[in-house]
């Protein structure tokens, strides 16, 4: 069954080593701001979390050529604010790792001071999307930052705090197999896949966006997931509109076999990779 079509991302916890570092990178060059704090953890975004950060000072590098986060991608409102956003990051002389325009979407990428790629972006209108035989179509073109960054000239000045409508767009995730994944993500959350025209990567979404989860297998086939108690990704949330859906996506679980955790917060699982997923409902 799928997915609700209300169904987004919600926040991505990680674990690291420098809490301190990793929080002014988020303030600093993202432009987010605290939301909450405890247990060592700390919360950033606007009214709930986009990125939680979790200090766990022992914790050892994540191995290359593993399993885990490729991107957790932060989606601006505007093409403004996405020049906004560039120019913020080069005035705390942060350097890009990327800029592409993917017919759907403009995205500057970065990394954080850990190594976890952050991709920052803007949505263009649904109805300047294009199809091809009922497939969605995206690709990796170079972005015009010339362009963009004419929409905030340099006599403004940039507000040191990202826009309050900044949200989590999506999740991008390394996997050691695609069906596999496929088959956890679609078979049992319920979401549509929507793009599969890019080598090694796979692409879905609830309601018809152009994705709520990428998928690839770029560091290798069968590539092993990190050993525990490694940095970076700890989960990523799932949230569906309401109670009622979270039952169903818990049942689905249940049936499919997947070994689950029921928390205040919702159910946490993870897909075949290891890849941590907490499914929520929405905060009313």
């Amino acid at each position: 069954m799928p997915v609700a079509p209300e169904t987004e991302a919600g926040a991505v916890r990680l674990a690291v080593a420098d809490l301190e570092a990793a929080r002014d990178f988020y303030e600093r060059v993202v432009g987010l701001r605290a939301v909450g704090q405890g247990d060592g953890v700390v919360g950033l975004g606007f009214g709930e979390a986009l990125v939680e950060l979790a200090h766990e000072s022992e914790a050892p590098p994540r191995p290359p050529s593993t399993t885990g986060l490729f991107h957790l991608a932060i989606l601006v409102p505007s093409r403004a604010e996405l020049a906004r956003s560039l120019r913020r990051v080069a005035e705390a002389g942060w350097p890009l790792a990327g800029a592409s325009d993917h017919l759907v979407s403009e995205s500057l990428y970065l990394a954080d001071p850990e190594g976890n790629g952050i991709e920052i972006y803007r949505d263009r209108p649904r109805e300047e999307w294009s199809y091809a035989d009922g497939r969605l179509e995206m690709a990796t073109l170079p972005l015009d930052l010339r362009s963009v960054l004419a929409e905030a000239p340099e006599a403004d000045d940039v507000p040191a705090v990202a826009s309050p409508e900044t949200r989590m767009g999506h999740v991008h995730l390394q996997v050691a197999d695609l069906t596999a994944a496929e088959d956890f993500y679609a078979g049992v959350l319920g979401f549509e896949v929507t793009v599969r025209g890019y080598p090694g990567a796979l692409f879905m979404s609830a309601g018809g966006y152009h994705h709520h989860i990428g998928l690839n297998t770029w560091v290798g086939e069968g590539a092993p997931p990190p050993p525990p108690g490694s940095r970076g990704l700890r989960w990523f949330e799932v949230v569906v509109p309401d109670s009622s859906e979270l039952e169903r996506v818990e049942r689905s679980l249940d049936d499919a076999g997947e070994a689950v955790e029921r928390e205040a917060a919702g159910v946490l699982t993870a897909d075949p990779s290891r890849n941590g997923v907490l499914v929520r409902a929405a905060r009313g």
